[in-house]
């Protein structure tokens, strides 16, 4: 019983959290390269194949995404000066003035969304989820 009303309210928080994202990052970014510029943010530069294991997709997938960010000047590639096998992905100033803009706008739909709780229920929760994700 209480698995089935989760499955509803999750399917339902997740839905609204992303079509809320896609048309505030439309028609510059998506979600999944919001996701790819936060990884190259955090740990850049990175091999294509790096990206893998973040994401639950495949090398295939990602050299796509990767093509369509580099059209988009969201991310830049290039040979290693050592090695031209290896191929490095890295931010652009406008994959990094669009990845900022993203991750305000999620942010603040999220914060939106947990001020209808007390920070203690806050808390409680992000440990609860932090309970059932481990």
């Amino acid at each position: 019983m209480v698995s089935s009303e989760f499955a509803r309210l999750w399917m339902k928080i997740t839905k609204e959290w992303k079509m809320h994202l896609e048309d505030g990052l439309s028609p510059t970014l998506t979600e999944g390269q919001l996701n790819v510029l936060e990884l190259l943010l955090q740990h850049q530069p990175m091999k294509p194949s790096d990206l893998l294991a973040y994401l639950t997709t495949t090398p295939a997938a990602i050299t796509t995404l990767l093509d369509r960010m580099e059209r988009g000047g969201l991310v830049i590639r290039s040979r290693d000066a050592n090695d031209r096998r290896i191929v490095w992905v890295n931010v652009t100033e406008r994959g990094d003035t669009e990845a900022r803009r993203g991750i305000e706008l999620r942010d603040k739909y999220i914060s939106e969304a947990l001020d209808r709780i007390s920070s203690h229920n806050q808390q409680l929760l992000v440990y609860l989820l932090g309970k059932v994700a481990n």
